[in-house]
């Protein structure tokens, strides 16, 4: 049967035998309005007022937004949260790219994100963590860091954090406090929050709130400067607004992370000897470095041995910033990477995404459909393929002809699980 898999813009359409199970979001209807959708959340907010009657007109305002690697629609929240606050001059608001360690968006790439109105008429500015001039420490985290803000944002009069939430393979899930922290805080306090201990702990995972050590840390780091409204929102597998939750930061968050753990996350029966996934295209497919998430939603019904096959563009490469690629070529096996990430001693930004991709390599093998030239994919010890159908064939010489075979689509805005 043909399969059409989230790849990059464009997509990407392959033939997998028939009885290949395809895990996909449980269905949700796309409401007939989104705008009504957005501003009914920003009238009706969930533990404090409604947005309008919590600014004055002579507040200075920030918009905290997620960056380009994040398919949050900027484009319309950004819009609408101006047009819900008509009464406050333009010239009061000011929106920060929340770049965590990434790079700053050009102004092409904000026009696509926010239009070219909002990009010619309202104040925006890339987070930078390493500068120490634009961030302001706020506190002492109880993980044992200073913590640093955006120091543009710890002095505003009013803050709102935007985002989308979904699961999310470190956190349990996306959006809320995320937005700020790691969005806009300092490399000293990311560092932190994205350590070996934190990442390698058994409750740093898909779905999980409850007792998981990252989401502990950025609430207790949004609390220091706390948000003073948050709008997120809920998105179908083609980037479209499902639903809106706006009001108080925890609250709010989440009553949205309850509706997205019940239409994202699907029970599988068993593992399967092969998954095929994806990054869900375009923009989260751009680089190396984020597919790794498809990696890891794939691991989670893939046998022990099996093989994981992902499908992701990777248009921006490993990327060039940052040091992921650095960090992959420090050692010749997963197994010695971790070893190396797990020294109390060894300490760079970009580890953590190195760390998941190794423990996910002891457990499987990893193949890579991508534009990377071949040479990029091995210097991550994972394995190039020009033909997912050929891979198949090959691998069914490896597990026989009961292979077994998943395909997920949508990679990480589907979250399967068995339960063992």
């Amino acid at each position: 049967m043909e399969v059409a898999l989230a790849y990059g813009k464009k997509g990407l359409k392959i033939n997998v035998p028939d009885y290949s199970k395809v895990v996909t979001p449980n269905y949700v209807e796309l409401p007939e309005d989104d705008h009504a959708i957005v501003v009914n959340a920003l009238r009706n907010p969930i533990g404090t007022k409604p947005l309008k009657e919590l600014v004055s007109p002579k507040d200075k305002i920030v918009i905290v937004i997620s960056d380009i690697t994040r398919p949050t629609p900027n484009h319309k929240l950004v819009p609408w949260l101006l047009e819900e606050l008509s009464h406050i001059p333009i010239e009061n608001f000011t929106i920060i790219n929340g770049t965590g360690t990434h790079r700053d968006e050009t102004r092409e790439e904000l026009v696509e994100m926010l239009g070219e109105e909002i990009v010619n008429t309202v104040r925006i500015i890339n987070h930078h963590c390493h500068e120490m001039s634009e961030l302001k420490k706020v506190g002492r985290s109880s993980f044992g860091c200073d913590v640093y803000l955006n120091k543009e944002y710890v002095e505003a009069d009013f803050r709102i954090v935007t985002g989308f939430i979904e699961p999310h393979f470190f956190a349990g899930f996306s959006g809320g406090p995320k937005g700020i922290m790691p969005g806009i805080a300092g490399i000293e306090t990311i560092l932190t929050f994205h350590n070996a201990k934190m990442i390698g702990h058994p409750l740093a995972t898909w779905g999980v709130i409850e007792n998981n050590p990252l989401q502990e840390m950025t609430r207790e780091v949004n609390s220091f400067c706390k948000p003073d409204f948050l709008l997120n929102v809920a998105l179908a597998g083609n980037n479209e607004i499902t639903k809106a939750f706006a009001g108080e930061l925890i609250a709010a968050h989440e009553t949205g992370c309850a509706f997205v753990k019940e239409h994202a996350m699907v029970k599988c029966e068993e593992r399967f000897d092969v998954v095929i996934t994806t990054n869900a295209g375009y923009p989260l497919d751009q680089n190396l470095y984020q597919a790794v998430k498809g990696m890891n939603a794939a691991q989670k019904i893939v046998k022990q041995g099996g093989t994981i096959i992902c499908a992701a563009e990777c248009i921006e490469g490993m990327p060039e910033h940052g040091n992921f690629s650095k960090i992959l070529q420090m050692r010749d096996t997963p197994k010695a990477l971790l070893e190396m990430i797990n020294e109390p001693s060894f300490s760079m930004f970009d580890q953590w995404e190195a760390q998941r991709l190794a423990m996910i390599q002891e457990w499987s093998d990893v193949i890579v459909y991508s534009t990377l030239p071949e040479e990029w994919v091995k210097i991550a010890m994972l394995t190039p393929t020009k033909s997912i159908e050929t891979t198949l064939s090959e691998l069914q010489t490896k597990y026989g002809k009961d292979m077994t075979i998943a395909v997920l689509p949508l990679g990480p805005l589907t979250i399967p699980y068995v339960e063992e």
